[in-house]
């Protein structure tokens, strides 16, 4: 091989381990301040809907925004916008590590989630200039799904090792010297990228993109901390999915639209964003009752929790590998309908789990989903970026992380508020009537707030109640993951059916011959 060519090799893999810090930084975010919700509900005494904030804000402000800052990166520089979301992000990390109260500590996280937006579609359109060769961009696509995907499982295991040493505040800032090597090194070995004629931004899709999305959000936030679906929460998803159709309309006749709609006619696409969603959703309301059952319900270390939840990352990993190397030699069809069918399986062992004596059936299940969840999140990130041509792969790959990470985001909330339904419901059956009303809110709130308040109750009161609460938590984590479980399985048809026949990602990419007419994208259809 030339040197010549020896050398931009290695520049644009090392450019790939670089991008894939961001990568890991936000998507752990996402799920590690699961193992610190103990902590944090001690120090900070949250209620039960600041809480859900805490865990929220940043998945849905993250995801929210993505579009939005694919189309900034597209015109102004990905490694431009990479580089001032990096310094955004971490100095949002600062503020939330040292939150005094559980207001700041939601604007920290909020700051975070605008960060983490300039973050994840700068790398995934760098990662689409930088690898030309598909075989090759598919491998790349591979490494960066790994950190995505992982990196939801990883939030729990690193949060864990550092909760059982440092503060809560710690969670946060590690992501501060990882922000610092991103911002000396990105420069050095990552190319800049823009589109070398861009048209003005139309400002009326950037607020119509806000009002399709915020409103959806807070009205499933309002339902998730309300545990009931309201009239207000009702009207909000109204307007939103009302705005969502105008925006729709617009983009249609845009020259140069912040979503190019066109590409939904393509099957290939449309399932891969579709799969993405629902596997991401599936994902990250597991890791954040595995790490309460592990620390409330089993009564581990945050350390040994977080060892017990490395068998997660290593299915991840695996599932990664193997799908780059199927992934062009069998349709994206099969691939993501056995490994919906796998993750399936593994929610419905998690969801048997009995309370007691449960913990290798919990990492069975957990191997098992996540093993499945991998090679749908890898291959559908590939699908949907190699669906574009470069100069459109900003605002492409940010329509591809917005589905991901809204699936985590919504994820999190409804199968949360679906387990706090049933946790609710479980320990209203069985309270005793000599505990304190202000001790009965507590408890109900959830098994983190009631550890606390049985702690200092006595010991004949304290202990069945603590079972109770424990049982009412496993019941609501097992009906949690059925319904992940059953989404998994309409995923498994679904979107098998709309690729099917759809050939290998190494035979044929729709971004090497990208269409730009309606008859165009309905050949690319067919």
């Amino acid at each position: 091989m030339h040197p010549h060519t020896t050398t931009a090799a290695s520049r644009r893999w090392l450019g790939l381990a670089v991008l894939t810090l961001p990568v890991l930084l936000t998507s752990m975010d996402i799920s590690i301040l699961h193992m610190a919700i103990p902590a944090i509900t001690e120090d900070l005494a949250p209620s039960s809907g600041e809480m859900l904030w805490i865990l929220d804000v940043y998945g849905f402000l993250l995801a929210g925004l993505l579009i939005l800052m694919g189309g900034i990166g597209d015109r102004m520089g990905r490694r431009r916008l990479l580089l001032i979301g990096a310094a955004a992000f971490g100095a949002a990390s600062v503020l939330a590590a040292f939150a005094t109260t559980p207001e700041l500590l939601i604007l920290g996280r909020a700051l975070m989630g605008v960060g983490g937006a300039t973050l994840m579609p700068s790398t995934l359109s760098l990662i689409r200039n930088m690898f030309d060769d598909p075989a090759e961009r598919t491998r790349a696509i591979a490494v960066w799904t790994v950190a995505l995907a992982g990196g939801v499982a990883l939030g729990p295991i690193i949060g864990g090792v550092l909760l059982q040493f440092f503060a809560w505040g710690s969670v946060f800032l590690v992501n501060v010297p990882v922000i610092l090597v991103l911002l000396a090194v990105a420069p050095l070995v990552i190319p800049e990228y823009r589109h070398g004629s861009p048209e003005p931004m139309d400002l009326l899709s950037v607020a119509l993109s806000f009002a399709a999305i915020l409103p959806v959000v807070w009205a499933v936030k309002s339902a998730a901390e309300a545990l009931a679906i309201t009239l207000p929460s009702i009207a909000a998803a109204a307007i939103g999915v009302l705005a969502a159709v105008v925006f729709l309309l617009r983009q249609r006749g845009l020259t140069s639209p912040l979503v190019d709609v066109a590409l939904f006619r393509n099957r290939r696409f449309s399932g891969a964003v579709v799969a993405g969603l629902l596997a991401m959703f599936s994902l990250a309301g597991l890791t954040m009752f595995l790490s309460q059952h592990l620390q409330l319900v089993l009564g581990f270390t945050p350390l040994t929790s977080a060892l017990w939840l490395l068998p997660i990352t290593a299915a991840i990993t695996l599932g990664a590998a193997v799908t780059s190397v199927l992934a062009s030699r069998v349709g994206p069809g099969p691939i993501f309908g056995v490994g919906a069918a796998l993750a399936a399986a593994g929610m419905i062992v998690i969801s048997l789990s009995p309370a007691e004596d449960g913990l290798a059936q919990l990492v069975i299940g957990a191997f098992l989903a996540a093993g499945g969840i991998s090679p749908i999140t890898t291959l559908a990130t590939d699908v949907v970026v190699a669906s574009v041509s470069p100069e459109r792969s900003g605002a492409a790959s940010a329509l591809a992380e917005t589905a991901n990470e809204l699936g985590a985001a919504v994820g999190i909330a409804i199968l949360g508020s679906l387990g706090a339904l049933v946790y609710r419901s479980g320990v209203q059956d069985g309270l005793p009537a000599e505990l304190p009303p202000e001790a009965v809110s507590v408890v109900e709130s959830g098994l983190g707030a009631a550890v606390g308040v049985i702690d200092r109750l006595p010991a004949e009161v304290g202990q069945p109640l603590l079972e109770l609460a424990r049982r009412a938590f496993v019941d609501g984590m097992s009906a949690s993951t059925a319904t992940a479980a059953a989404v998994l399985g309409v995923l498994a048809v679904v979107v098998s059916g709309l690729l099917r026949g759809q050939p290998p990602t190494g035979a044929a990419h729709a971004g090497d011959a990208q269409p730009t007419t309606e008859e165009e994208g309905r050949a690319a259809e067919r």
